[in-house]
């Protein structure tokens, strides 16, 4: 008896592939966007006009949909946002930073740990159990932490260390996120991420008392940033819609050898096996608890 395969989960893994590529392509951008940009603007001022993007893109959009009332969240969730925006804020302008100091391919492989500080803090924030497949996921991560960042071998700087923190604020937001989708749509999240983060981003980038303009040849960049956020995001949640996500998680890896081919076209990055071998350990914890948590 041989086994059939299904049309529609086919259709749907198709589906899911697409969104995947779009969400890939959208953070290829925003890091080399996020690179260029750090040559005159700090990672506050990145942030500033990103934002200010978003909450243009996502009020135009609620405006000509009729869904500008529908962003209006409930008055005790605003507290569960400002802590989502402070994490992701947080996150964000660390991995901003770390863009302009170490290979793309070792901001992202660094990156990639985020599912596995989810899995840890999950018990403490969430009440979740803490299973034995995370703490496997946990195991592998860390030693593909070592793999990557090779600490004796090659010096640690801050790059390396703003990438990882910024991973565990990336984690956070993906908490609160998970707490605030019980009731908040996925528009609402994104209105107060850009709104909030405008606000932060303001404070942060005007607290020496000089917020520096773009140059004329760099708004196409800060557009891209812009946008890149949003259709990242607005596309892996079409693509979990779409399919399940132990078949959209294990897509968004392929963003490793993109990124580390851009890298070394466009700024002569080395192609190292010491950040893939990192990075298959750290995607091999993220899919083993995967599995495990889809089987439970």
């Amino acid at each position: 008896m041989t086994d059939r395969v299904d049309p529609a989960a086919g259709r749907a893994a198709l589906t899911a592939a697409l969104w995947m590529t779009g969400a890939i392509a959208a953070f290829s951008v925003m890091a080399v966007a996020g690179r260029e940009m750090a040559v005159t603007l700090d990672t506050f001022e990145i942030m500033l006009y990103r934002s200010l993007i978003g909450v243009a893109i996502v009020a135009g959009f609620g405006a000509l949909a009729g869904r500008l009332g529908g962003l209006v969240t409930r008055r005790h969730r605003l507290g569960l946002h400002l802590v989502r925006n402070v994490f992701h804020f947080t996150g964000q302008n660390l991995w901003f930073y770390a863009l302009a100091l170490i290979p793309l391919a070792q901001v992202f492989a660094l990156e990639f740990t985020t599912p596995i500080w989810v899995a840890i803090l999950a018990p403490l924030v969430l009440g979740e159990r803490l299973t034995r497949a995370r703490l496997v996921a946990a195991v592998l991560g860390f030693a593909g932490i070592l793999v990557v960042a090779r600490p004796g071998m090659i010096e640690v700087g801050a790059g390396q260390v703003a990438a990882l923190a910024a991973a565990i604020g990336f984690a956070g937001s993906v908490l609160a996120t998970k707490a605030l989708s019980r009731t908040e749509s996925v528009w609402t999240i994104l209105f107060w991420m850009t709104v909030m983060q405008t606000v932060l981003g303001l404070v942060c980038a005007g607290f020496d008392g000089d917020i520096a303009l773009p140059s004329a040849d760099q708004w196409h960049w800060i557009v891209a940033v812009g946008l890149g956020g949003l259709v990242a995001h607005l596309c892996i949640t079409s693509a979990l819609q779409a399919a399940p996500a132990s078949i959209v998680a294990p897509m968004d890896f392929f963003r490793l050898p993109l990124i580390a081919v851009v890298g070394m076209l466009l700024y002569g990055e080395p192609l190292e096996i010491a950040v893939f071998v990192g990075a298959l350990l750290i995607v091999g914890g993220n899919l083993l608890n995967l599995r495990a948590e889809t089987r439970r």
